[in-house]
């Protein structure tokens, strides 16, 4: 039954069952890929690892997730989301599974597995944005994709230290197994309980663009704020990705702390980020429905929470306890979950009927962060002994995102 001819009640009920299905969808697929970042600790032992080495399989992922991001953008915005996203989930829950097979099988199959991951989670976010343009009101965009982007540090809330009671009590392969099975169940829901069409009504203008069937690359190309969406998701990817993989093995190595220990403590930021986020979608929603320029709002909470975020990492660098450590780390990212009010929508404002195909199209080169930025940091802690390298590096990215999304980044229609 199509979205548009149900009554305003169900209509709200169900634009709200999908963006909940699509937050735990990202929720998923971050305890899929974040997991191995407190696995790790023990399988570098038993596998007899260097930090390097160690890298090179966290950022192997990112391989295959950046692939796929802009061909997963161009069949969600050509089939749908629904059908999508089904694929992709069923598709990254065997990958999860067969993880520790192949790591027990060799170090080329653990790649390849985690490769498979990659490609399957590509299309998580290109298709969860076109449900959110497909169904949800445009009024209320803004607080419905910081929702399911939530999924983000809610996953890793979940997954460090789960994971790391999971590996302490049961050995590192059954967090991959559990976690791997929850995505099987939610494919099962989302095909019994979710439906597919719109229930939004489309723009006449929208409509017309939707008989000629092309996406007009030549101009998304072209836009200059495009290409500051580019730069700003770069900017927090590079945060992100960099403390997803990192933080629990930073707690480890400089405070000493247990496997156990360092994936608890590193789950305390990424509920702090889980609650900014939050609170900045629906903060951000509410000023521009009250007429604040768009373009305003998007750059003051981008370019706000990127310097102020990186203000912290940099006193990272100098941490002289464990408490300072968790402190800076939940004020970086609390920082960074503010930016999310900004860039994770602003596909949206540029290009409303493109808004998955802009989307996957930055997050091509804001995957990047996840191979090189992942790998680099294995890179200069290796060859420092240290920390502070990484912290600088990382501070020194998100001031040059921040900067160029406030000169070229747009909250208006461009596309």
């Amino acid at each position: 039954m199509a979205g548009g001819e149900e009554t305003n009640g169900q209509r709200w009920q169900h634009y709200h069952t999908v963006v909940l299905f699509c937050l735990l969808a990202v929720f998923i697929s971050y305890i899929d890929r974040s997991n191995i970042s407190v696995a790790a600790i023990d399988m570098k032992e038993q596998f007899h690892w260097n930090e390097t080495r160690k890298g090179i399989v966290l950022a192997s992922f990112f391989v295959g997730y950046m692939l796929l991001q802009i061909t997963s953008g161009t069949l969600a915005n050509r089939f749908g989301g629904w059908i999508v996203l089904l694929l992709a989930v069923t598709w990254w829950s065997f990958a999860t599974i067969i993880t520790p097979p192949a790591a027990l099988l060799s170090f080329p199959a653990l790649i390849a597995a985690r490769l498979c991951l990659g490609l399957g989670e590509a299309a998580v976010f290109p298709a969860s944005i076109n449900m959110v343009g497909r169904w949800v009101p445009a009024a209320e965009r803004s607080r419905m994709v910081a929702l399911f982007s939530s999924g983000v540090p809610l996953g890793t809330v979940i997954s460090l230290p789960a994971t790391g009671w999971l590996v302490h009590h049961y050995g590192w392969p059954r967090p991959f197994y559990v976690f791997g099975a929850a995505g099987l169940v939610w494919a099962a829901l989302w095909l019994l309980l979710v439906r597919r069409g719109r229930g939004v009504e489309v723009e006449t203008t929208v409509r017309a663009i939707d008989a000629t069937g092309r996406i007009p690359w030549r101009r998304i190309l072209g836009e200059p704020a495009v290409w500051a969406l580019v730069a700003a998701h770069f900017a927090h990817n590079w945060t992100l990705y960099v403390l997803l993989a990192w933080m629990p093995s930073y707690f480890h190595a400089v405070f000493g702390l247990s496997t156990a220990a360092a994936g608890l403590i590193s789950a305390a930021p990424w509920l702090v980020n889980f609650a900014t986020a939050n609170i900045a979608g629906s903060v951000s929603g509410k000023l521009i429905a009250r007429g604040r320029s768009a373009t305003r709002v998007r750059k003051s909470f981008l370019g706000s929470g990127l310097l102020v975020g990186g203000c912290f990492l940099l006193l990272l660098r100098a941490a002289p306890s464990p408490v300072a450590g968790v402190i800076f780390m939940c004020g970086a990212t609390g920082a960074f979950g503010c930016v999310l009010a900004s860039f994770a929508t602003n596909s949206f404002d540029i290009a409303p009927r493109y808004a998955d195909v802009v989307w996957s199209f930055t997050n091509t080169f804001a995957t990047i962060p996840g191979i090189l930025g992942v790998f680099i940091t294995g890179w200069l802690v290796q060859h420092t002994g240290g920390y502070s390298a990484p912290f600088f590096l990382s501070a020194a990215v998100v001031t040059i995102g921040a900067f160029t999304f406030l000169r070229f980044g747009s909250g208006e229609r461009r596309i």
